[in-house]
């Protein structure tokens, strides 16, 4: 539980210099792709900075839902859908390695 000391505060102040649009795309099947377009504390586009794509897929394990995550080297959305495949085959290659360290882990 959180106490009412100053120094177990948290800061919730909006960061205005960092703000972004979403837009999701997805194909209903497997891929979804989010766009965050750079905005200005007024709402209007900041052309100084570049957009930033994400990646996102779900899969089912035996132990429940593993989310997939990746953010993609890409400059347009057509670049991203190029992109996603490998990046999710990538995190899904680090949950594996992980899992297998875990399983080893707890043979004795």
């Amino acid at each position: 539980m959180l106490g009412n000391d100053k120094k177990n505060k948290i800061d919730l102040t909006v960061d205005r210099n960092n703000l972004y649009r979403e837009e999701s795309f997805t194909d209903i099947k497997v891929a979804a792709i989010r766009r965050l377009t750079p905005v200005k504390p007024d709402g209007s586009d900041d052309e100084s900075r570049d957009s930033i794509f994400m990646a996102q897929t779900q899969l089912m394990s035996p132990s429940g839902p593993v989310v997939l995550q990746s953010i993609l080297d890409a400059g347009n959305l057509e670049q991203a859908m190029e992109k996603f495949p490998a990046a999710m085959q990538k995190e899904m290659d680090k949950v594996m390695a992980e899992d297998k360290k875990k399983e080893q882990g707890k043979v004795v």
